[in-house]
């Protein structure tokens, strides 16, 4: 039974993610009857309350967080407290994940896979649940080419970056689940808008500060074909996308690309993104600094060269999403070219340098130097 005077009673996992966050205020916002419950670590406790007081008094009233811990068993929560989410959910949004540069497989196994299979099982208990609505990521196509469909996942791909492995594994989970829990599995492309500053840089980040901080007198490595489709895609599509879809009793069961159905080129990703910076303060980084930034561990852990990686985020793949534009038609959710967010990009990404650029604390190895400056840890 939904909550006593409220209609929608949701789940948020993965708060306080800017991600989650985004999800949670727009299901408030939407829905003025609407419950949230949010799991959250208990280091994270802090930073949640601070993201409550951010939503406003109103809808902090109708929000609840719980300490526990997404990938603990009963989601880290006490006896109550599970049995209270098992009797009252009945929307679930699975937006617990990780998918930083340079993860190593355990952190990435339990970041992705040991917290789809703790929501998989709260869903199952639930008794009054309508949908589960999980997080993926197109991604978890890994190094296909050409067209990948929405009801592909498992196809021999091999994957550069153990994040994506595991997300594929999650995904995995959930298709087999779906026999018994109405599920919906929404795969963005990469998503503009849903990284702090207090958080770490991904791979279209990793990608926007090569590019942002390689002065004229270095030649961006740019990937041979530029042709190829950059998928990248803003932060308000797909929240209001897959609110609307995990809302939607014939999406469940089903899988729906989030991506641009006409997406940008990498050299025209790589046009726009200059012209949104002018005047960004990442154009005055010293070439030494680029220097630095070319030959940082963070690129090294993750692939062989600037050129390789950039050569993989703008692979020659395109993802079919008619499931998703026929589900949406009618509804007012429609995706943004990249021109209409590409500031956004340059704002998160200065914020990010900003915050690894602040003094810190001299180290405790035994010559006290200071801490190297990495803009990808």
């Amino acid at each position: 039974m939904p909550r006593p005077g409220h209609d929608e009673v949701v789940l948020i996992n993965g708060f306080p993610s800017l991600y989650a966050q985004r999800i949670t205020e727009h299901v408030l916002s939407t829905n003025t009857r609407a419950f949230v419950y949010a799991v959250v670590r208990a280091e994270e406790k802090a930073e949640a309350d601070r993201a409550l007081v951010a939503l406003g008094e109103a809808a902090a009233a109708r929000t609840s967080v719980l300490e526990g811990d997404p990938a603990a068993m009963d989601l880290g929560l006490s006896g109550s407290e599970y049995r209270q989410l098992v009797s009252e959910v009945d929307r679930i949004h699975h937006a617990a994940h990780a998918a930083w540069v340079g993860m190593d497989e355990a952190t990435a196994a339990r970041a992705n896979v040991a917290t789809t299979a703790e929501i998989l099982e709260l869903a199952r208990a639930s008794s009054s649940l309508e949908a589960l609505v999980v997080h993926s990521t197109a991604a978890v196509s890994g190094d296909r080419t050409g067209v990948v469909y929405e009801e592909d996942l498992e196809a021999g791909q091999e994957f550069h970056d153990e994040a994506a492995r595991a997300r594929m594994r999650a995904e995995a989970l959930a298709r087999r689940a779906g026999k018994h829990v109405p599920i919906v599995i929404v795969r963005p492309g990469a998503v503009v808008g849903a990284s702090g500053p207090g958080e770490r840089l991904d791979a279209l980040h990793l990608a926007a500060l090569l590019a942002l901080t390689t002065p004229a007198e270095i030649p961006l490595p740019l990937p041979q074909r530029g042709e190829a489709p950059m998928h990248v895609v803003s932060m308000d599509y797909v929240v209001r996308a897959s609110c609307a879809l995990g809302r939607m009793r014939e999406a469940r069961g089903k899988t729906f690309h989030l991506v641009d159905p006409h997406p940008i080129s990498a050299r025209r990703f790589f046009e726009v993104l200059a012209r949104a910076a002018r005047g960004s303060t990442l154009r005055q980084v010293p070439a030494s600094a680029a220097a630095m930034i070319l030959r940082t561990p963070g690129i090294e852990r993750f692939v062989r060269s600037p050129k390789a990686f950039l050569e993989q985020i703008a692979r020659g793949v395109r993802y079919d999403a008619r499931a998703a534009t026929s589900a949406l038609a009618g509804t007012g959710v429609t995706c943004a070219p990249f021109e209409a967010y590409a500031e956004e990009l340059v704002r998160e990404v200065e914020e990010h340098v900003s915050a690894r650029r602040a003094p810190r604390p001299p180290s405790s190895s035994p010559g006290g130097e200071a801490e190297v400056y990495d803009p990808f840890a």
